[in-house]
């Protein structure tokens, strides 16, 4: 049986496809803009000033960036550090989360205050480079790992996550004779994992995105992420990334509109790979840890 529609409801309908068509517009085209300004010749990016499919390709730029170990020294830099930090944050926030959710600990509300505390106040920057500093952690990717290691609103959505787990799944570990750990690490854990790959993507792009902390902490050009080194891009042209000598008598460095865009490109990418992975999860954990408070 075909429902019937009323013409207000078509209306509506209607202007919001419109809308939502509009907004995913805004969201792609400067994605296509900067994809296209990569394969775009000198000459176009010259006569165009707005170009979203370019007449004539080329690799000039691609082949330009990845003339040296540069790009792809800071590129194994940031999966690193995004790797090496996400199990960190992952790790310590359920760490911290699962004792905070269990009822019968004691000064949980108090601790629980102090976390709460920290989304409101923090030490600043400052303070927190100079202890930074005085734990030796300067010029170290420690310094980029250690300092934010728990976030205090993941923290309060996976509490609540494991809060929702039903008491008989613990009651009927105990009787089993398993202990605490083995309760969050067989029992917990495994039953977490929509929460957990929703969160591990929040802070996979937080790390994959890091900028200021490696401006702060990294002084060695050889430990930049690669979002620092795009802002060294974007700051002296071309940055030194590339060799034109080793190109050949024959090759002319592309412009630096089309470098630029060509090591977005490759520095976004990977991030953006992964996403489809963890995006049957994304909903999911963030609405099973957002119900109960």
């Amino acid at each position: 049986m075909r429902i019937k529609t009323s013409w207000g409801s078509r209306v509506f309908d209607s202007f919001n496809m419109t809308l939502l068509i509009l907004f995913a517009l805004l969201t792609v085209i400067p994605f296509i803009y900067v994809i296209a300004g990569s394969f775009a010749t000198q000459k176009e990016l010259l006569q165009r000033g707005f170009i979203l499919f370019p007449t004539e390709f080329t690799l000039d730029a691609y082949k330009y960036i990845f003339s040296t170990q540069t790009l792809v020294r800071s590129l194994l830099v940031t999966v690193y550090i995004t790797v090496a930090g996400t199990l960190i944050n992952i790790f310590l926030t359920c760490l911290m989360a699962y004792p905070l959710a269990r009822k019968d600990m004691d000064f949980r509300r108090p601790i629980l205050m102090l976390v709460v505390f920290t989304m409101l106040f923090s030490g600043g920057m400052i303070p927190t480079f100079l202890v930074v500093k005085q734990l030796g952690m300067i010029n170290t990717y420690w310094s980029l790992l250690i300092p934010g290691a728990i976030s205090a609103f993941n923290l309060i959505i996976i509490r609540n996550f494991f809060q929702q787990l039903p008491d008989g799944l613990e009651e009927s570990a105990k009787m089993d004779g398993c202990n605490d750990l083995g309760i969050f690490f067989r029992i917990v854990l495994p039953l977490s994992m929509p929460a957990i790959a929703t969160f591990s993507l929040f802070y996979a792009v937080g790390h994959w995105n890091t900028f200021f902390s490696a401006v702060l902490y990294i002084n060695d050009s050889a430990k930049w992420p690669i979002q620092v080194l795009l802002r060294q891009i974007v700051i002296l042209a071309s940055g030194g990334i590339g060799d034109s000598a080793s190109m050949g008598t024959e090759y002319v460095t592309p412009p630096e509109q089309s470098v630029k865009m060509a090591v977005i490109v490759v520095s976004t990418l990977p991030i953006l790979l992964v996403y489809p992975f963890l995006q049957k999860h994304f909903a999911k954990g963030v609405l099973l840890g957002s119900v109960k408070g």
